[in-house]
């Protein structure tokens, strides 16, 4: 075995958590090592929507533009969704997932394209920041912990060779069927949806020929009443041949006893040529991690929740949990860590998991299921029709989905409340909600101004107030840069004279010339 490396955190998993987990950790300045067994990203299409939230992520760590470029349909070509009845090609769809509806509340628009593209530009930019280490080839086969860190055995795939890394911390981004979990001993609950579900990957000219009526759509929704509200789901790959597919099969369905292009063209409605590629299977069901620590052992990303790809939410949920661990690892490692600050991550993250899993994904299937159960365009198409049109009047899955940390430990209480999936937006700041965005008076978003620690925007506010929080926190030791500005030009909108922001975007505190600046930060940081 060769001789142990020392590093402050080990991740096992360089997939596209373990990987932003890794940017956000090295840009603070922290050594971190990657562990990855695949040394190029896997072909698969999946975690192809990337939410403006999600764009902030990767505006943060240096190369929104690359992932950008990175798109396999061309710039400029829209990125929406449709839902129809019955197959694809019925007559009966709407718009559906119109997440452009909320961009004003966001500093970046949303984007879509294929995860290993997304991982390529992150193992990228990985590469350049020096505090990585990257061990492409190996995987975790052992952990150990005691009161001063914790140590990953590695195993490298080509020829069994074994290695240790120490750190202060080691992090499991490895998948739904997490190793770290597993040797961590952290439980999980699972919901079982009894469903077996395939993943077809195909290449179809005549398919993209027959959805040009549907201009600017790059992922379709089909609704067929056989199926009892779970979904048969197309998305794009590339503009004109490249195609993927997700529906129910039968339990014992296997890659050779089912005809899938006929299946796939039962959901259009039509045939067309067809070649398959890919095959895989996968079961329908939900699970959240009973815990997102052990020790010195944190789990993220589908190691600490996994679900259905219905509405996009996981990949977007795993980039969330980088943010919110990666800036406290970080304090705890630099110094400036309250007692109750690592555990604050589960406290917030495990509840919004679990609120859109319920709140969102379930319920997705639970209102699909009984619209159809109760509508039916054969038997009552006036009552079918004036129902339909409804559902396509509604946006209530975009507007309602803001994820936030209301009832935080670590947040300035505002009323109760507790970390949730489920929101509202509006330009007013509250604690435990991300920042909103505004213009500051340079012409700068205040997005491009807000530095790596906390930040503080003052709003016309009296200067002894911001300097009571700039001694406060050079004597904690608390990175705190100030934003001053006025309340012209829409910044009135935020509502506040001072406004705290913490490291990951999300508001701390909000008041007026506060009397203990320091009481304030220390609760910010879990003292």
């Amino acid at each position: 075995m060769a001789e142990q490396e020392i590093f402050d955190v080990v991740i096992n998993g360089g997939g596209p958590v373990g990987m932003g987990l890794a940017i956000e950790l090295g840009q603070r300045g922290v050594r971190v090592a990657v562990v990855e067994r695949f040394p190029q990203p896997q072909p698969v299409p999946k975690g192809q929507n990337l939410t403006q939230r999600t764009m902030e992520h990767m505006h943060a760590w240096g190369c929104e533009e690359r992932v950008r470029n990175a798109r396999t349909v061309p710039r400029g070509y829209g990125i929406g969704g449709l839902t129809s009845y019955g197959t694809l090609l019925s007559g009966y769809n709407y718009d559906w997932l119109q997440r452009e509806l909320v961009d004003p509340y966001y500093f970046t628009r949303n984007e879509r394209l294929p995860q290993y593209r997304t991982e390529d530009v992150l193992r990228a930019r990985a590469a350049e920041i020096d505090t990585i280490t990257l061990f492409y080839g190996w995987g975790g086969v052992g952990v150990e912990q005691d009161d001063h860190g914790a140590t990953l055995t590695i195993r490298a795939e080509e020829d069994g060779e074994e290695a240790r890394l120490r750190g202060h911390y080691v992090v499991g981004c490895d998948g739904s069927r997490s190793r770290i979990r597993d040797l961590a001993g952290i439980s999980e609950t699972r919901r079982d949806h009894d469903k077996k579900m395939v993943l077809l990957v195909f290449r179809s000219t005549e398919l993209h020929e027959l959805l040009k009526r549907f201009p600017d759509k790059q992922f379709y929704n089909v609704l067929h009443p056989d199926l009892e509200g779970y979904w048969q789901f197309f998305g794009r790959v590339d503009l004109g041949e490249t195609w993927f597919f997700h529906a129910p099969v039968p339990m014992d369905t296997t890659e050779d006893n089912f005809d899938f292009a006929a299946y796939l063209h039962r959901a259009v409605g039509a045939e067309f040529a067809v070649e398959i590629d890919y095959v895989g299977f996968w079961n329908l069901r939900i699970a959240i991690a009973d815990s997102y620590r052990a020790g010195r052992v944190f789990i993220a990303g589908d190691a600490a929740h996994s679900h259905p790809p219905y509405g996009g939410y996981g990949i977007n949920t795993g980039f969330e949990d980088a943010r919110n661990l990666g800036w406290k690892l970080a304090a705890d490692l630099h110094g400036w860590a309250g007692e109750r600050l690592m555990a604050s991550y589960d406290a917030e993250r495990r509840p919004v998991f679990a609120s859109t899993a319920r709140d969102f994904i379930e319920n997705f299937i639970e209102e699909d299921r009984a619209f159809l159960a109760t509508h039916d365009p054969e038997t009552d198409r006036a009552a079918f029709e004036a129902a339909w049109e409804a559902r396509a009047s509604g946006s209530h899955e975009v507007n309602s989905f803001e994820p936030n940390y209301e009832g935080s430990p670590i947040v300035a209480d505002a009323g109760g409340g507790c970390p949730s999936a489920r929101g509202s937006y509006t330009f007013a700041v509250r604690t435990g909600h991300h920042l909103p965005p505004q213009t500051l008076s340079d012409g700068r978003n205040v997005f491009e101004a807000l530095e790596p620690g906390f930040t503080l925007i003052a709003l016309d506010a009296p200067e002894g107030a911001v300097t009571r929080f700039e001694r406060a926190a050079d004597i904690e030791g608390i990175p705190l840069s100030v934003i001053r500005d006025s309340r012209a030009e829409g910044r009135a909108e935020w509502g506040a004279e001072l406004i705290l922001v913490r490291p990951d975007e999300f508001v701390a505190w909000t008041g007026d010339a506060p009397d203990d600046a320091t009481a304030i930060l220390r609760h910010a940081v879990g003292g």
